[in-house]
């Protein structure tokens, strides 16, 4: 391993720009060598933002191979596998962003050839670094809800048009829709807080007249332990419901508004800036019985947190930030989901 973990970044999207580059470029751990992204207006912004980085092409890149430590794949999802395969082959340790595979057997076999290889593969399920998602974690840990019943969880938006040429021609063979998309964040945070399933119900639906997918999804979680999840992903809603509600035996905490460290991002406030992940007072959650509320400070969210977990692992040998399996398991869910759906309409 050099003195700083060299890194390529695949793609220069929403993904690459917003979440996965500021994380690497705060972190005196990594050294960004490389971009790869095909589009003139993407490589541009790469050079603006990361002038000391080379940028290249998809085919520079392959002919060139990997060479670096770390392989970041922030690629469209029918692409990831791929990516990943190539890169474990050249040597390099992989972040796979979510969803980690189009299939868990997929999902499966590159994990195998991780562990056969020797090599460090994660995925980048960065939601578990948002700030509602960490006060939560605390207040279960502190018991100040009493016996969990109920874990609602909303991601959604209004997006009566789709913005990406890829997302418009992605069928679920392809890794394209909700489920894929926001549902791989909710569903892992719920089997994270509360363990697996022993029972899945899920409805999916395509509401918009060009989606090829699903753009409107609902997931029903029986977990092992009592409690019940209940998942809402939706590019539908003219009016979004609270991002978390959580019922306990002895309180509930909810929460309206979301993490805010992709909309910091977007802005330019970066990893290192005194107010990133700083979630404002009037945003806060708040715990209790109706008539007997209080506000619960939010937790600092960092997305960053996910690559200072893995330059431990890289460096050290430490646990990767996310287990690959995890992913997987939530793989196998949204299997699930798309099995009872086509059922139901056949």
């Amino acid at each position: 391993m050099t003195p700083k973990i060299s890194t390529a970044l695949l793609g220069y999207g929403l993904a690459g720009s917003v979440f996965h580059a500021p994380s690497l470029a705060a972190l005196d751990a990594f050294s960004l060598d490389v971009i790869v992204t095909s589009d003139p207006e993407r490589q541009a912004a790469a050079r603006a933002a990361h002038p000391d980085t080379r940028v290249v092409g998809r085919g520079e890149w392959a002919a060139a191979g990997s060479g670096v430590d770390l392989v970041v794949v922030a690629t469209p999802p029918a692409t990831h596998i791929a990516l990943a395969q190539a890169a474990l082959e050249a040597g390099s340790a992989v972040v796979v962003d979510k969803p980690f595979a189009v299939t868990s057997a997929e999902g499966e076999a590159l994990i195998a050839q991780a562990k056969e290889k020797g090599l460090v593969l994660t995925t980048y399920q960065n939601r578990r670094w948002d700030g509602e998602y960490l006060t939560l974690k605390k207040l279960l840990a502190d018991g100040a809800l009493g016996q969990v019943r109920r874990f609602e969880s909303r991601l959604e938006r209004w997006q009566p048009g789709i913005a990406k040429e890829w997302k418009a021609q992605a069928t679920p063979a392809d890794g394209g829709g909700i489920l894929y998309d926001l549902g791989t964040h909710l569903i892992d945070q719920a089997l994270q807080l509360f363990g697996p399933p022993v029972r899945v119900y899920g409805e999916a639906a395509a509401r918009r007249p060009e989606e090829l997918s699903d753009d409107d999804a609902f997931v029903a979680l029986e977990h092992a332990g009592g409690t019940i999840s209940h998942l809402w992903m939706n590019l539908n809603a003219p009016q979004l419901g609270p991002r978390l509600r959580v019922l306990g035996s002895g309180a509930a905490f909810t929460k309206h508004l979301p993490d805010q460290q992709e909309a910091q991002l977007k802005a330019g406030i970066l990893p290192g800036d005194p107010a990133y992940g700083v979630d404002p007072k009037g945003n806060w959650g708040v715990l209790g019985r109706d008539g007997a509320l209080a506000p619960v400070p939010t937790e600092r969210g960092n997305f960053t947190d996910f690559y200072a977990v893995l330059a431990q692992a890289l460096l050290h040998g430490g646990p990767a930030p996310v287990d690959p399996a995890d992913s997987v398991a939530a793989l196998r869910i949204i299997e699930q989901v798309r099995e009872q759906v086509r059922v139901r309409l056949s």
